[in-house]
């Protein structure tokens, strides 16, 4: 495993940390067990940067990693969020009805609490605001969060999908380590502005869904999916969208297979491959797909790699938003 700096701290993480949500949530059956697993197998491979939230079933993915974070503390830098709330208590993915966003300051403290609890450990690494707030100034929501700084209760501050202005409004107010943002080769929002202000700044990029939720893999078949799968509900992976998608995946992994390595490992080895300062959390729930996603750290991608790919991406333009109408009013706040 190689490491790379989180922001301006001396924190060394691994270049890929795991996103744990699909162990719990979102992405159909779940099965504990083999989730565990990963969860040790991931130590076994250096991987010390994990990903959670409070939303991710509704605090059981919490839960969940506590089996494996608390015998081991000393050896995970524990990443998780806080914000979204379901009004009837039943867990749903972001665009559910009854999901809602509350990042009040009141509600921070009530949230770091239960995750401290469910997590069964006395401080938090690296704490993101889930979304921006916007009926709450930045502002205010991170001075909350640099107040749980004081009280040890959180080491690093985090915000995910934040604007370019919510990043340097919240940046005055206290250091922000991490922004976490989805990018991947078919998500590429943040190369403009955005990267410019992490980079300036001296900001982490931890980019989420890297896999583009696994479409970029050439394995992804739509109609084997559980019916309560979170990709049905987005515009991506929709009939009048996925034929032209699925060529591009296709010209993708002939690309990885020319390269020798599976189309995960070339993906992830672009993200890398953007800047040291960017740390990818591929999320799987299954020991073989993160041994395989681990296979990225080795390959070595040429400028003549980085043009193909490119220009297979402009002769397949990706076709559909990332997420409904809904959630994509909570991004780049």
């Amino acid at each position: 495993m190689k490491y790379r700096k989180l922001g301006t701290t001396n924190e060394k993480l691994s270049a890929l940390g795991l996103g744990c949500m699909g162990m719990s949530f979102a992405y159909g059956p779940t099965d504990d067990k083999e989730s565990l697993a990963t969860l040790e197998k991931s130590l076994d491979l250096g991987i010390n940067f994990w990903d959670t939230a409070d939303m991710y079933a509704n605090g059981a993915n919490e839960e969940l990693i506590a089996k494996i974070l608390v015998p081991n503390r000393e050896k995970i830098f524990i990443a998780t969020k806080f914000g979204f709330r379901f009004k009837d208590g039943i867990a749903g993915p972001s665009n559910a009805a009854g999901t809602y966003f509350d990042a009040s300051p009141a509600w921070m403290k009530i949230a770091v609490e239960q995750s401290l609890k469910r997590l069964k450990i006395d401080t938090i690494d690296l704490y993101y605001a889930h979304r921006v707030d916007a009926n709450i100034p930045i502002e205010e929501t991170v001075g909350a969060m640099a107040d749980l700084v004081k009280e040890g209760k959180i080491r690093y501050l985090g915000l995910s999908e934040a604007s370019p202005a919510s990043l340097r409004k919240a940046h005055a107010v206290h250091p922000i380590s991490a922004l976490q943002s989805e990018y991947s080769l078919l998500t590429r929002d943040v190369e403009s502005e955005i990267l410019q202000t992490t980079r300036e700044l001296g900001i982490s990029l931890v980019p989420y869904s890297p896999l583009a939720r696994g479409l970029v893999t050439n394995t992804l078949q739509m109609d084997t999916l559980a019916a309560d799968d979170f990709r049905k509900s987005l515009p991506r992976y929709q009939e009048e969208n996925i034929v032209n998608n699925n060529k591009l995946v296709a010209g993708f992994a002939a690309l990885a297979n020319h390269i020798n390595c599976t189309p995960a490992q070339l993906a992830l080895a672009w993200v890398l491959a953007q800047g040291e300062d960017i740390i990818p959390i591929p999320g799987t729930k299954k020991r073989k797909y993160l041994e395989e996603n681990v296979g990225a750290i080795d390959v070595q991608l040429t400028p003549e790699h980085l043009t193909e790919i490119n220009s297979l991406i402009q002769r397949y333009p990706i076709l559909g938003e990332r997420y409904n109408e809904g959630s994509m009013k909570l991004v780049n706040q």
